[in-house]
């Protein structure tokens, strides 16, 4: 990507999710928009061609030849082809198909790595089918996590909340023993140096959640945030790092508190993201801190009541592709 006059657009990898669910409707209508990226579909075009058709889209489709292009109108898609192993059939899951869209995610990081790429936006995947066809996968923030060889973080983020995870996908009951002071200072550390580079923010403000109710009360409701959250966050204040708490999770979020940081890091999964979805769902966009490229996704799932009606809410997809294209920007301008 070049800045300046005559500069390239932006290229965004954007992969299509599972082909039973919204993820290629949602790809049509953001390359029906006019987003002043050049898009490029890494995925099946038949899929999409039929994805287009459900939605009444005129799209124009080609393949990718892989030269940056100034001018994009809306309507225009490049696809990088994926080939699907069966036909899709829109809301039923087919493990068949799995190893498709592991191979557009490959594909994504990969292009983002070598530099044919400025950012990647995902769609929906369904874990559960993934791991039906034997193989094992967690998300797309661990894959790309093993892909790019890194330690990284997920966060959330809407247009005015930001909030980062300590742990992603766990069971509750193995979340304890895996906050760590190694752990959440490496976490601590991801967040703040992103904050910065990615988000321009030259002094981040980060509020810590306590893991237990009331942050556990003095030690009486649970000891981590005496003999683990703490300890970590104090070690990082001696380096200089902001960082508030750890707070009781419950009003943390008020908005005389959020006032007062940048980011919030959450302990779980679920102990944030409630609030978060709430009252942004379909502005919420999920972003993976840590990697050497750029990487934003629809912070939902599949749909699959929805899927092949040609209804599913593109608003989270936009948001996405807005974000990365942000960040590519501030990253090519330095």
């Amino acid at each position: 990507m070049t800045t300046g006059p005559g500069a390239h657009l932006p290229r965004l990898a954007i992969t299509s999710g599972d082909p039973a669910g919204v993820g290629p409707e949602l790809v049509a209508r953001l390359a029906a928009s006019p987003i002043a990226a050049d898009l490029v579909a890494i995925s099946d075009t038949g899929l999409l061609q039929r994805a287009a058709r459900r939605c009444s889209l005129g799209l124009n489709i080609e393949p990718d030849d892989g030269h940056p292009r100034h001018l994009r109108a809306a309507g225009s898609l490049r696809v990088l082809e994926v080939p699907l192993r069966t036909t899709e059939v829109p809301g039923q899951l087919d493990p068949r198909n799995a190893f498709h869209v592991l191979n557009t995610l490959a594909q994504a990081a990969d292009g983002c790595m070598d530099g044919r790429f400025d950012a990647v936006v995902t769609a929906p995947v369904q874990k559960s089918v993934i791991n039906d066809a034997g193989e094992h996968f967690t998300g797309h923030t661990e894959l790309f996590a093993r892909r790019a060889g890194c330690a990284v973080v997920m966060m959330l983020a809407s247009d005015d909340l930001r909030v980062a995870l300590a742990t992603t996908h766990l069971p509750l009951r193995e979340v304890p023993a895996a906050i760590t002071r190694d752990s959440l200072t490496r976490t601590l550390r991801i967040v703040h140096a992103e904050l910065i580079a990615k988000f321009g923010i030259s002094t981040p403000r980060i509020a810590v959640l306590g893991l237990n109710p009331h942050a556990g009360e003095g030690g009486y409701l649970g000891r981590e945030e005496i003999d683990t959250i703490t300890p970590a966050l104090d070690t990082l204040r001696a380096g200089g790092m902001r960082l508030i708490g750890p707070l009781p999770a419950d009003t943390a979020f008020v908005p005389a508190m959020r006032a007062r940081y940048d980011a919030v890091l959450a302990m779980y999964h679920d102990e944030a993201l409630p609030v978060l979805k709430a009252e942004a769902f379909d502005r919420t966009v999920n972003i993976t801190l840590g990697l050497p490229f750029i990487r934003t996704s629809v912070d939902h799932g599949t749909a699959l009541d929805l899927a092949g009606s040609g209804r599913a809410d593109p608003s989270s997809m936009f948001a996405a592709a807005e974000l990365a294209l942000r960040l590519a920007s501030r990253r090519a301008a330095g």
